[in-house]
């Protein structure tokens, strides 16, 4: 008969799991963010429109899951549409 785990190894192992699944929705965030950076250093305004709004998405997403906080997602979210407009501003 096999022994049961206790309740600290059923919570050790349920937190191994959030944290590999939240490091992975966190994963996602900075390389979409990282994708966007690049687009706007390249002036490429097509490419980076789109991947803004897969960030700011995948941003919601994280925030709705519980991976990131309110305030953090809006900092990021504020601090790249400030980088669109300052860097595609000048037409």
């Amino acid at each position: 008969m096999a022994t049961k785990q206790t309740s600290a190894q059923k919570r050790h192992k349920q937190s191994e799991v959030r944290r590999i699944h939240n490091k992975a929705v966190k994963s996602e965030c900075k390389t979409y963010a990282r994708q966007f950076v690049e687009a706007c250093q390249a002036k490429d305004e097509a490419a980076a429109k789109a991947k803004l709004v897969e960030l700011q998405s995948a941003l919601d997403s994280a925030r709705s899951k519980g991976v990131c906080t309110r305030n953090a997602v809006s900092r990021k979210k504020s601090r790249m549409m400030s980088l669109y407009n300052v860097t595609f501003a000048s037409k």
